[in-house]
C-alpha cells in the first residue's frame, strides 16, 4: 500500500510541474528546455531553509518560490522576446548553467553527492489539495482574458500585436507563472524523498514534461494532466520489467505522435458544462431513433 501512495504522490507532483509546463506550451506555444532548473531552485532554496537555518516549511517554500520567480523575471526578460525555437537554446543553458552551479557548490548544496537530511513534510493529502488548487487556477487563468489573449498570441503573434495585444507582456506573465508552479513542484518533492541532487534536474526532466503535454494534448489542460498521469505513473507500476520500460514509453508516444498528432484529448476539456452537453446530446440521439 505505501508503495502504491508513493507513486500517487509522486504523480501528483509530477502533474503540478507540468501545469506549469501547460501555461508556457499549450497557452503560449513556448517552449522551455530549463524549466526543470526552477523545480531544482525550490527544491534546493526551500531544503536549505529549513535544514540548515530552522525557517519554518510555510515560509520556507513561499521564500522559495519568490526566489525562483526573481530569477526566472532575470531570465525571461531578454527571452520571451525571441523566437520559440531561441526561448528553447537559451532556457537549456540555463538549466544546465543551474546544474553545474548545484554540482561545485558542494559547502552549500552537497555538490554531485545531493543534498540531504530535508524532513519528510509532503504528504499525498498535501499533495492532492496542491495539484486541485494549482488545476483550478490554470483552468481559470486558460478561460480568462487573458488566457484568450495568450491563445491569440500562441496562434498568431503578428495578428495578435495588430490587435492591441501586448505579446511581450503575457508571454512573460506565462513564464513567471510557470515558473511559480514548478518551483513549488519542487519544493514538495524535496520535502517527499528528502533528497536532491543535480542530476535529477537536467535538460531531460523538462523535455520529459513537453512530451507529456504533447501526449495529452497540448491544448487541453485535461489532456496534459492526464497524460502526466499516464506516462508517470505507468513506468513506476512497470518497474518489475524495467529492460523494457524505456521502450514502451518511447512506443506509446510515437503512436500518439503519429496517430493522433493532437494528442489523447485533443482540444477537449473535461469539465461539467462538457458533461452535461454530452450527456444531453445522447439523450437527443435516443429520442430521435
Amino acid at each position: 500500500m505505501q508503495f502504491y501512495i508513493s507513486i500517487l504522490t509522486f504523480t501528483l507532483i509530477s502533474v503540478i510541474a507540468v501545469t506549469g509546463i501547460y501555461v508556457l506550451t499549450g497557452l503560449t506555444g513556448m517552449f522551455s528546455l530549463g524549466q526543470a532548473a526552477f523545480m531544482a531552485i525550490g527544491a534546493y532554496v526551500s531544503g536549505f531553509l529549513v535544514v540548515k537555518a530552522g525557517v519554518p516549511f510555510v515560509l520556507a517554500a513561499i521564500i522559495a518560490v519568490v526566489i525562483s520567480v526573481i530569477v526566472g523575471y532575470i531570465v525571461g526578460l531578454p527571452t520571451v522576446r525571441l523566437r520559440r525555437d531561441y526561448i528553447s537554446l537559451v532556457t537549456l543553458g540555463f538549466g544546465e548553467a543551474i546544474t553545474a552551479l548545484l554540482n561545485q557548490t558542494q559547502s552549500i548544496t552537497g555538490g554531485a553527492l545531493g543534498f540531504s537530511g530535508i524532513p519528510k513534510i509532503t504528504t499525498l493529502p498535501l499533495a492532492l489539495i496542491s495539484a486541485i488548487v494549482c488545476i483550478v487556477l490554470v483552468s481559470y487563468l486558460k478561460n480568462s482574458k487573458y488566457g484568450r489573449q495568450c491563445i491569440a498570441a500562441r496562434s498568431d503573434e503578428l495578428a495578435a500585436k495588430a490587435m492591441g495585444i501586448n505579446v511581450p507582456r503575457i508571454k512573460m506573465t506565462a513564464f513567471l507563472i510557470a515558473v511559480a508552479v514548478t518551483s513549488y513542484a519542487g519544493v514538495l518533492y524535496a520535502f517527499f524523498t528528502t533528497y536532491v541532487d543535480p542530476g535529477i534536474f537536467g535538460w531531460k526532466k523538462s523535455a520529459e514534461w513537453v512530451i507529456m503535454v504533447f501526449f495529452g494534448g497540448v491544448s487541453s489542460l485535461t489532456g496534459s494532466i492526464f497524460g502526466t498521469i499516464i506516462l508517470t505513473a505507468l513506468p513506476e507500476v512497470l518497474r518489475f520489467a524495467a529492460d523494457y520500460r524505456t521502450v514502451f514509453y518511447a512506443v506509446l508516444v510515437l503512436l500518439i505522435i503519429n496517430f493522433k498528432p493532437t494528442g489523447l484529448f485533443g482540444e477537449y476539456e473535461l469539465s461539467v458544462g462538457n458533461l452535461l452537453r454530452r450527456l444531453s446530446g445522447k439523450k437527443e440521439e435516443r429520442s430521435n431513433a
